[in-house]
């Protein structure tokens, strides 16, 4: 055996030494021997990710985030190092760059092997971060609506005034126009607040078994559309069949429906309070 095929064996040991220790919530250990691993085979991105997720246990967000870096220098389509480093980013208040992460790790965990799939645990903290995102600018939206839609009606009732003022005699005339501009003007500022007021998710966007808006919508044979984590879940702890039709149904028969997904994501750029999640 080579020297550098002994430090990869030896490098192994060593991850699945930390891997015991996380288990057993051995923080500090878990990351000794991970450090140990990086440092006989510094180009194994999961001895990176491993180690970030050690100091995402002690919220040590900086050291998370260092790790989560070189390990997606290592390997650009790694889910769990996009995933920790939105969280770290986050953490530091910069949401922008923390959300464009967690949107990469939602985008590269649909469709991942299902023994490591994440997508629900990475949509629950992209949902938080673009809720909070849209409460923010869906206050100042409605701040500065307000303060148009009074000035406005300031207006309104000036040119009101003077007209009254011009036609003296002749008022039953004027008002009813000033009344219909005034009710015209609340239509509008109506009109455009809608995007900003919760109603109903549309129930084509929403999955049939849990109701909740799709994250990673799939399709079967059949033409019926799930949610992935809730029809895998189905497959494998109750039946090989689909849940609606009950025809046979395979996890590799599943695809994902592009456009249910392109529709949903549609929706949620309109509307961000659809993202709220109990």
């Amino acid at each position: 055996m080579g020297p550098n095929a002994a430090a990869a064996k030896q490098a192994e040991k060593l991850r699945n030494d930390g891997n015991t220790y996380f288990k057993k919530d051995r923080f500090g250990a878990a990351i000794d021997a991970y450090t140990e691993a990086i440092t006989l085979c510094p180009n194994v991105p999961v001895y990176w990710t491993n180690r970030a997720l050690c100091h995402l246990k002690r919220n040590d967000w900086e050291r998370v985030e260092e790790d989560s870096r070189r390990a997606i220098q290592l390997d650009s389509n790694s889910v769990k190092a996009h995933y920790m480093l939105g969280l770290a980013l986050l953490q530091r208040q910069e949401s922008a760059k923390g959300i464009r992460e967690l949107e990469k790790a939602l985008d590269l965990g649909r469709g991942a092997n299902p023994k490591g799939y994440m997508v629900e645990e990475i949509w629950q903290e992209l949902a938080k971060a673009k809720y909070h995102e849209w409460e923010r600018t869906s206050s100042e939206r409605s701040w500065e609506l307000q303060s148009l839609k009074e000035a406005c009606e300031s207006a309104l009732k000036e040119k009101h005034f003077l007209d009254v003022a011009q036609m003296e005699g002749f008022v039953d005339d004027v008002t009813p126009s000033h009344l219909e501009q005034l009710e015209a003007l609340e239509r509008v500022f109506e009109k455009a607040a809608e995007a900003d007021t919760p109603t109903e998710v549309p129930d084509y966007l929403c999955c049939r078994i849990t109701l909740d808006i799709y994250h990673d919508p799939v399709i079967t044979p059949s033409g019926l559309t799930y949610e992935r984590a809730v029809i895998l879940e189905h497959l494998q702890k109750v039946g090989k069949f689909d849940p609606i039709t009950r025809e046979p149904l395979d996890e590799a028969q599943l695809v994902p429906n592009l456009a249910i997904k392109e529709a949903v994501q549609a929706f949620l750029d309109k509307h961000g309070w659809a993202y709220k999640v109990d």
